[in-house]
């Protein structure tokens, strides 16, 4: 199987501001120098992690979703990043899974941060989704939803399998210790590739975020660290290795069987 090439995107974001996040992004994507096949935004990239869910949410097929949608054509590759939707009476921290030829899916992130009150502006999601590209299987997740391992545990099922477990975040520099210890427990315990995408900067309310995405091996190895700069970088994932790696430790034939109850 072929390497799968993920770019990512570290930036800071304009506060609340639309059209600039979107003008912003616009031209540090066209900055992307290899062909790649993922591109990855930060969590609710087109506002930064607010809850004024009810000014700043679109509905589905509206300015961000032709955005991401546009922006996915011209490149060829998979874009994809979380924003606020409106659905229905509710308000979703939504990532969508924007494909080349406009085919697209999506996941609502499923456990909304209350220490900021999330929990009481938005719906959190039901359901996991696992994309693909190529025949590599992605499972993408949102920032808080990384403390619960039980909700991203990889089993031998076939909705959810996978190669590559994705979160993109807004979580701030004072929990980082967190963020770097579990983006690794989540790889060593699921044998899969695991990639964090996080904001740098300050939001509105002056909480400062210092990044360190990154990508990590189903070993625990880092093979990609950005601490607090701005970049776009483009990473390969090799999947031979993966695949060896899991023949000679299949530790998930062990794991336990159990079912989610939403």
């Amino acid at each position: 199987m072929q390497d799968l090439k993920v770019t990512i995107i570290q930036s800071d974001l304009h506060w609340q501001s639309v059209d600039a996040n979107l003008a912003m992004f616009e031209e540090k994507i066209w900055q992307i120098n290899d062909q790649s096949d993922l591109i990855v935004l930060p969590e609710m990239f087109n506002t930064g992690f607010t809850m004024e869910a009810e000014k700043f949410a679109e509905p589905m097929n509206s300015k961000t979703f032709r955005w991401m949608k546009q922006q996915a054509a011209q490149t060829g590759a998979v874009v994809t990043g979380s924003f606020i939707v409106q659905e229905k009476g509710n308000y979703f921290n939504r990532l969508i899974w924007m494909q080349p030829d406009g085919n697209y899916n999506h996941y609502d992130k499923r456990h909304l941060f209350r220490m900021s009150g999330e929990h009481h502006h938005y719906t959190a999601g039901t359901t996991r989704i696992i994309q693909k590209i190529g025949g590599w299987k992605i499972c993408p997740m949102i920032c808080y939803d990384l403390r619960f391992p039980v909700w991203s545990r990889r089993q031998e099922t076939e909705e959810m399998q996978y190669d590559l477990l994705l979160f993109v975040a807004n979580w701030p520099a004072v929990r980082v210790n967190a963020w770097d210890i579990l983006l690794k427990a989540r790889a060593v315990e699921n044998l899969s590739y695991v990639i964090g995408v996080n904001r740098v900067g300050n939001d509105g309310n002056e909480i400062p975020y210092n990044g360190h995405s990154c990508v990590i091996d189903p070993k625990g190895k880092e093979l990609y660290f950005n601490h607090d700069e701005e970049s776009i970088d483009t990473i390969s994932l090799d999947y031979e290795m993966l695949d060896s790696f899991r023949k000679k430790f299949p530790a998930y034939l062990d794991s336990d069987d159990f079912s989610i109850e939403i």
